[in-house]
């Protein structure tokens, strides 16, 4: 039980007197009031105020681990993104030591085929040119020796002819001696 139960129980309140008193305390005591309910409205707020700037500054506190993690985890990845690049390039070296070597002889057979496909068109290009003339050369000496044969056979007939005047010739000259 409060002592308010216990006053209100043991001693009942004399209500006009106590309504009297009241209301001399009512002046008097209003100033009183509104000064406590000042001085409660500043410790209030300088306690709310305290309170914000206790969690400003574990906000702060906070904030700066944080800060101190993330910088400690950024180091590590930087750290570590260092050692995969040296991995990495100790992997390009075992992949292909002779790497620029092979590039060098692959340049050049990319050359040398650039410089071939022009000498291979001219080569068909003079093959073809060297078919058609031998083409030709075939046809004029096949018709060459058709017309040797012909000649032969002109002058073997022209031989004859000639022969037989000519032994007619003799037997006419013979036959009046």
């Amino acid at each position: 039980m409060n002592k308010l139960s216990y006053k209100l129980q043991h001693h009942p309140p004399n209500i006009g007197l106590q309504m009297q008193k009241t209301k001399n305390n009512l002046s008097s005591s209003g100033r009183l009031a509104t000064m406590m309910m000042m001085e409660d409205e500043e410790d209030m707020t300088r306690s709310a105020i305290s309170t914000l700037q206790s969690r400003e500054e574990e906000i702060e506190r906070k904030k700066m681990e944080v800060r101190e993690k993330v910088e400690l985890q950024l180091s590590r990845a930087e750290e570590e993104t260092r050692r995969l690049a040296q991995i990495w390039e100790e992997l390009e070296v075992l992949a292909d030591p002779l790497r620029k070597e092979v590039a060098v002889v692959r340049k050049k057979i990319d050359m040398a085929n650039r410089d071939l496909k022009p000498l291979g068109q001219s080569c068909q290009k003079k093959e073809k040119e060297y078919k058609e003339a031998l083409e030709a050369f075939n046809e004029k000496n096949r018709e060459k020796a058709q017309l040797v044969t012909t000649l032969m056979e002109l002058l073997s007939e022209s031989e004859k002819v000639r022969m037989k005047k000519l032994e007619d010739l003799s037997k006419h000259v013979d036959s009046r001696v």
